[in-house]
């Protein structure tokens, strides 16, 4: 299972690559808006923490062939040694765009999943990863959870390369419940993030410990 950060928050990011073991940050639309900073203010720096590590970037364009333009625009900006993923949403011309960007050596994540089905055309049309959302799902009660499953069973019995990117996380229970279903990763934001990788238990003996040996570690350092 890898973790990505999904967040375009500059200061969250540098925090997680501080001590988590993400391999790679998540953006879309919505995230970038909330920063209110433009691409060419984030990218730089994303990129920096970044380094070798995945940044999947969101298309905005919704004509096939402005998709192409925008993500290669994207990848000359950004430069060739960048571990880049265009994001695409899996409509009509979503589909039409995946294998020419794929055709010019592009990487592709399929977005905004929402089916078993889904996930299967894209991963037909050349799709590196698809992104089922888990919570948005559970919201109106079509079950996140077993979508994922279903896809990665597929993905398993068909033999193909596509890889399933989890998105759309509320709870640290529903990104616990899709580690059991054999998903290759998920992308979750920061505040959820800091829940899994904690316990009030850990912070309580590590206090514990730390009351008890105090007299008795007496190795300076």
């Amino acid at each position: 299972m890898l973790f990505l950060a999904d967040s375009a928050n500059l200061d969250e990011l540098e925090k997680l690559f501080s001590y988590f073991p993400l391999e790679g940050v998540t953006t879309n639309p919505s995230i970038i808006a909330t920063e209110g900073r433009p691409l060419t203010k984030l990218l730089p720096r994303l990129k920096e923490l970044v380094g070798e590590k995945m940044l999947h970037v969101q298309l905005i364009s919704n004509k096939a062939d402005r998709m192409l333009d925008e993500a290669l625009r994207y990848q000359e900006f950004l430069g060739e040694h960048v571990n880049f993923y265009a994001k695409i949403p899996v409509t009509e011309e979503g589909y039409k765009a995946m294998p020419m960007l794929k055709k010019r050596g592009l990487k592709v994540t399929a977005t905004a999943v929402y089916t078993h089905l889904q996930a299967l055309v894209a991963a037909r049309a050349g799709a590196n990863y698809v992104a089922p959302y888990v919570s948005r799902l559970d919201n109106i009660s079509s079950h996140g959870i077993e979508v994922v499953q279903h896809i990665v069973k597929s993905f398993n019995d068909y033999k193909m390369p596509t890889k399933v990117l989890a998105a759309s996380f509320k709870t640290v229970d529903q990104v616990h419940r899709v580690t059991l279903t054999g998903c290759y990763a998920v992308t979750v934001c920061y505040e959820v993030l800091e829940r899994l990788r904690s316990h009030p238990l850990t912070d309580m003996n590590v206090d514990w410990f730390s009351r008890d040996g105090a007299e008795f570690y007496d190795i300076k350092y």
